[in-house]
Order: structure tokens, then sequence, then C-alpha cells
């Protein structure tokens, strides 16, 4: 079975339970914690990798350092320890997201812009956006990009809309050479 389909595997379980519970939100925003500390803690990837600690002790490491997340957060990581899959942790909170996102009808967004967005101005590409995409909201991530001459680009999935001054003159340059 490929990694991929094992980190779905995993985040899906953990994704039904979080609904049955009613505990969507809070496992959420847990898991984006988790993925903050593996993505920022490189000492904690060694300590999981380091042939020289017994299973255990890893796990009690690991216990020690979510102490204070949700019991079933914890328990999932615990036991893709124990089935040494460490490596799929990330993956399994980037497949959680991708669920929940789908369930409350949310899409994330790229946002790259030549300075930070306001509120207004998020709302106001979340609104137009959103619908384009078959979404309710986009969760935008603004981008500030200082090779743009202006407007905006958005990136929804695979998709790319792309406002941007820049575009707008190779969009210009294109059709006066054809």
């Amino acid at each position: 079975m490929s990694n991929s389909m094992v980190a779905k595997r995993y985040a899906l379980a953990l994704f039904q339970i979080a609904k049955e519970q009613q505990l969507l939100e809070v496992i959420e925003e847990e898991l984006r914690v988790v993925k903050e500390v593996f993505v920022y803690n490189t000492d904690l990837k060694a300590v999981l990798n380091s042939s020289k600690l017994t299973l255990d002790k890893k796990k009690e490491i690991f216990a020690n350092a979510f102490v204070a997340v949700n019991p079933y957060v914890q328990n999932t990581l615990l036991i893709l320890i124990d089935r040494h899959r460490e490596d799929e942790i990330l993956e399994v909170a980037n497949q959680f997201f991708e669920l929940a996102n789908e369930e409350k009808g949310i899409a994330d967004a790229e946002v790259y812009s030549t300075r930070e967005l306001t509120d207004a101005e998020r709302e106001a590409i979340s609104a137009t956006f959103a619908a384009k995409v078959g979404k309710k909201s986009l969760r935008i991530e603004n981008i500030v990009d200082s090779e743009l001459l202006g407007g905006v680009k958005l990136r929804i999935g695979n998709r790319i809309y792309d406002g941007s001054l820049r575009g707008k003159l190779d969009r210009l340059e294109r059709k006066l050479l054809s």
C-alpha cells in the first residue's frame, strides 16, 4: 500500500471519530499545532528516527511532548509510531485537513499580492472565488510577492487565477504576437 494511502486511512479514521464526537474543530487545530512542531522542530524528528532508542522510549517521549492534545490525536500519533510510520505523521495531518475542509466547504488558497491584504479584501476575494470553485469560503494564506507589479494572483488547489499586472502584460504580449 502506498504511503499516501496509509496516511489517508489513518486520517479518515481520525476524521470519523472527530465527527462522531463533534470535535472536528478541536482536532483540526491540534493537528495544525502538531504539524507546526514537526516542521520546525528537527530534534523531534531525529528522536523518532533514532535507532538507539527503544520503541517504548520513543512513545514515552512523544506522549510527554504532546500531553496537552486530545487523546484521539495522541493515540493516533502513538499508533503511527508503534507501527513505524513516523514519516507519515505530516501526511496524516494534511489528509485530515483536506477531509475537514471538504466537510466544511472550505478550500485553501494562496493569494500573492504586492502588500498584505486587509480583512475586507480577504473577505471579498473569498466570496468571489469560493463560488467559482464550488466552496462556501476560502482559507486564505497571503503571500507578499515583491516581484508582482500590481494586482493579485490566486492558487486554489491546482487552479491559478492570475489577475496580476505581469500576467495581464504577458497575455497582451501573446495576443499581439499571434
